[in-house]
């Protein structure tokens, strides 16, 4: 049908040149021809899947329809799964089926797992970007790189490592709130959270001290800017039917794409030869993710070539950096919107820690142990709270391998999308009740204690063979940066009346930032 689009807007083209005898008039009129072909397309195919039915999903319209609510895209995902829990948009090849119920994305996450892969309509959109890393291949490759990471999060030297990370980043950070908070100035708490996690990123996952908090390093910022406008513009994909046009032309958002992948891949490459000439001194410590990474293609050159590992660190930094520093300015906000909770979070924190004021950050932050954080049951439903509300990943796509029949009875075709919605799944009263909207981490704990929900139900970290394998690092950082900074400060939205909205892209990323201000709860010294 993608060849209707373009033969349709041919032979308008040809007919308004030859009725105008102009054709400079008709060739630009080319985008407006290319236009009401597809629309065309379009509606013949929505009659002809709406007089077809056949037991398949109910059709919430076309998928222009993605197009027309982009900006605020998760939200109108919600409003459809209100009325039905399983539906579909229609496109030219295929449907793009979007579900929010519990058996049917344990159907496809964990039973019939390999018939549900990232597949081939992914992978092309995301491969500029994230190449053969996890999140955009299947097969052979997932399978590798599944085992080297699992490998990795289980082994001990890497948690007591990334806590010693974490802990020292968590004080540098105070540090930072610190100024701000006695200058009286307002600051953009997100940036500062996505600067923080950064650094620990790279301490963790590659051995490099990036000190990006300090904002004194340019290369490493324009780095940062280019990764996340890349996110925006390669999740834009899934609503322009004219990239591949675009990027072929090199125009447009594929042009600026193109430049900012190039900052991306000279900074990435730059690191990936350092770390290689580092690996060769025999002193060298191979603590952090790529050193092992690294030791393991040593085995296999042909394989672990720098390209695959370029897509490996990529595809680690959206996982590791904008998850959770994504989660905890969700977390800031709703704590300034309930600050009632903030308070019953600063009461925990300082019983587990056994700390009371004055006490100064140096003498804190050693508290924050791994027995420590396991006694902060509020604390985590808090978040966990936050991320069933605001989870990282809004929305996650799949493909179907061959024709199937989910448990509630809608068929599914070959080549169909089908995708499960975490931020729409957040916000249905069938599953968390007439309160489901409600900011309320009481919901997570029986008698003081956390309990869990099925990963099938709540789908922040995905479940089945793909399940996030970060999952407790994420909590044990979130934590860490949490506690430390309610602890020492109390926050405030510089606008109260202002609500917070996101951008859309493949994590959850809060729009035009969170300016809040922040005050000392006591005075305290950093020595």
């Amino acid at each position: 049908m993608a060849n209707i689009v373009v033969v349709l807007a041919v032979v308008l083209l040809l007919v308004g040149s030859l009725a105008t005898r102009s054709y400079l008039i008709a060739l630009i009129g080319l985008p407006l021809y290319l236009l009401i072909g597809f629309l065309v397309s379009s509606l013949i195919i929505y009659v002809r899947e709406l007089i077809s039915g056949g037991g398949r999903p109910p059709i919430a319209g076309p998928i222009v329809n993605l197009l027309i609510y982009f900006n605020s895209l998760f939200d109108y995902q919600s409003t459809l799964a209100r009325k039905w829990p399983t539906f579909r948009l229609i496109r030219d090849s295929h449907s793009e089926i979007f579900t929010a119920d519990p058996i049917n994305i344990e159907y496809i996450l964990k039973t019939n797992f390999p018939n549900y892969g990232k597949g081939q309509y992914n992978f092309d959109i995301m491969k500029d970007l994230f190449g053969d890393g996890i999140f955009a291949v299947d097969g052979d490759k997932w399978r590798h790189q599944r085992k080297l990471a699992s490998y990795e999060f289980s082994a001990k030297v890497l948690r007591d490592f990334s806590s010693a990370v974490f802990r020292s980043n968590a004080s540098k950070l105070a540090l930072r709130v610190s100024i701000e908070a006695v200058a009286g100035r307002e600051m953009d708490l997100q940036d500062l959270l996505m600067k923080s996690t950064m650094d620990s990123m790279f301490k963790v996952g590659f051995g490099i001290d990036l000190d990006t908090l300090s904002g004194s390093d340019d290369i490493s910022n324009q780095f940062i800017k280019a990764f996340d406008d890349s996110n925006v513009i390669v999740y834009w994909r899934y609503v322009d039917v004219f990239w591949k046009i675009k990027r072929f032309l090199n125009i447009s958002q594929e042009r600026a794409l193109r430049n900012n992948i190039k900052i991306i891949d000279d900074f990435v490459y730059k690191l990936i030869h350092h770390k290689r000439k580092q690996m060769n001194k025999t002193e060298c410590t191979k603590e952090d993710i790529l050193s092992r990474f690294l030791e393991e293609g040593e085995k296999d050159r042909e394989k672990m070539t720098d390209k695959y590992l370029r897509d490996i660190i990529l595809n680690f930094l959206i996982a590791g950096k904008d998850s959770s520093a994504n989660t905890l300015a969700w977390f800031f906000y709703m704590l300034c919107k309930h600050p009632q909770v903030q308070e019953k979070v600063v009461q925990e924190v300082a019983l587990a820690t056994e700390v009371a004021a004055p006490f100064s950050i140096v003498e804190f932050v050693p508290k924050l142990t791994d027995a420590t954080l396991d006694r902060m049951h509020y604390l985590h439903a808090a978040l966990t709270e936050t991320l069933r509300l605001y989870p990282a990943v809004p929305v996650d796509g799949k493909c179907s391998n061959e024709d199937d029949i989910l448990p509630d009875g809608h068929k599914v075709k070959k080549g169909d999308g089908i995708s499960y919605m975490p931020y729409a799944m957040g916000r249905m009263t069938y599953l968390w009740g007439e309160d489901a909207v409600e900011f309320r981490p009481e919901r997570w704990l029986e008698n003081g204690i956390f309990q869990a929900e099925s990963p099938f139900k709540f789908t922040a970290f995905q479940a089945g063979p793909r399940i996030c394998l970060g999952k407790e690092f994420a909590y044990r950082q979130m934590k860490i940066l949490a506690s430390t900074l309610v602890f020492f400060f109390r926050f405030q939205l510089v606008d109260e009346t202002k609500e917070a909205t996101y951008r859309t892209m493949f994590t959850l990323h809060m729009d035009k930032g969170l300016p809040v201000f922040a005050s000392q709860r006591y005075h305290f010294d950093f020595d």
